[in-house]
């Protein structure tokens, strides 16, 4: 027999969890399908969380770890520290915050289908048909990442340029400066990109990606860090392998029934690749876009989220610039200079100034909570006497 739901959602991470828990809260019948086996499973990145995200949704703090600044290294080993007042980052055990997501999208009322591969679809004017796992839906959201089937069955635009990735989780080293998030440019090691090492929730995750078609070197990766950090004896726990689309948001996001959030709509950041901010807020408004399509007559889903949809025009060109993949001596030379400082802090903090004082400064004084958090004199009302 073939269940029937206003929306289905297929894939079940950051964007397809956001969506599903809202449309279910907003009343209506959802499901979320996904090929993994719980949701988890197959992780794909880093998990990296900036404060706009952390600040616009409610994630639970036990499993994320505040990241207060952002050490950057050259090929040369020389390095520079990034920081802004008030700014943080936010690591997290990010299979633990996918299965939290599920949990609340199935508190809210959203029905989780884990273990159904999306294999074809079947549209017509009042909805998508499943037949393959006898499902039928009034609307369908592709949340299927950067390579998605959706888009591939509907004949929308599909992602075509990527970084590829690398990462192995590992335990604690203790020699990493965990007030930072360490950033390797190097493109002998990751053209085109960077390589990192997280000091994250009860591991430490090192990584690196490339601009597809280079590769990026794990291995030569290791041997680098083996000049900053004493990483003889690390334990891998985990490994991971995964494609960032930077192509920027796709121009065909939607058929009348049908509509692409999250990295399946490339909706990441081409210079970054960051993407989980994005997710959230682009799920929850597909959410609100779809309910109002259905429910009250409001405007059509994919015009309304083409209209709203990031563009990254100046991160486009910025990753043209990147892709060329610069010689490490020009890298070595340019890194420590004021204006690659400059464009580093807007890179990872937008437009928040660095601190007029150094960071080490900066952290001492907290430590010993010798910061100034007087509130300023406000002058009190005036009142007119008429």
């Amino acid at each position: 027999m073939v269940q029937r739901f206003d929306l289905i959602i297929v894939g079940g991470s950051f964007a397809g969890l956001a969506c599903a828990r809202t449309a279910a809260l907003k009343g209506l019948k959802v499901a979320v399908i996904d090929a993994k086996a719980e949701p988890g499973a197959r992780v794909r990145t880093t998990g990296i969380v900036v404060k706009e995200a952390s600040d616009d949704f409610d994630l639970p703090s036990h499993l994320m770890r505040k990241v207060r600044g952002v050490r950057m290294y050259a090929p040369n080993d020389r390095s520079i520290d990034l920081s802004a007042p008030g700014y943080f980052f936010q690591a997290t055990d990010t299979a633990g915050v996918l299965r939290w997501m599920a949990s609340e999208a199935e508190r809210a009322g959203a029905t989780l289908l884990f273990g159904r591969r999306f294999e074809n679809a079947i549209e017509h004017e009042r909805g998508v048909a499943l037949p393959g796992i006898d499902l039928h839906a009034s609307y369908l959201i592709g949340a299927d990442g950067a390579r998605s089937k959706v888009a591939e069955q509907f004949g929308l635009s599909r992602n075509t340029r990527f970084l590829a990735g690398l990462e192995i989780e590992c335990e604690p080293i203790e020699e990493l400066d965990r007030r930072f998030l360490h950033c390797f440019a190097d493109s002998r090691i990751a053209p085109g990109y960077i390589a990192w090492a997280v000091p994250g929730v009860g591991v430490t995750q090192i990584g690196v990606a490339a601009s597809r078609p280079e590769k990026p070197d794990l291995g030569e990766l290791l041997l680098r860090l083996k000049t900053v950090f004493d990483i003889r004896n690390i334990r891998v726990n985990a490994r991971r392998s995964g494609l960032i689309p930077t192509g920027g948001t796709l121009k065909h996001l939607g058929t009348n029934r049908v509509l692409l959030v999250g990295d399946a709509a490339g909706m990441v950041s081409p210079v970054t690749g960051g993407g989980i901010h994005t997710a959230l807020h682009f799920g929850r408004r597909a959410a609100q876009l779809v309910s109002d399509y259905l429910g009250d007559r409001g405007p059509h889903p994919v015009a309304q989220m083409a209209r709203e949809a990031p563009r990254f025009r100046a991160k486009m060109m910025m990753r043209r610039l990147l892709d060329l993949a610069p010689p490490n001596l020009l890298i070595n030379a340019f890194l420590m200079s004021a204006p690659a400082k400059a464009v580093a802090q807007r890179l990872y903090f937008h437009a928040r100034a660095g601190s007029v004082q150094s960071f080490e400064q900066w952290c001492e004084e907290f430590e010993r909570e010798a910061l100034d958090q007087t509130p300023p004199e406000l002058r009190g009302p005036t009142l007119r006497v008429i």
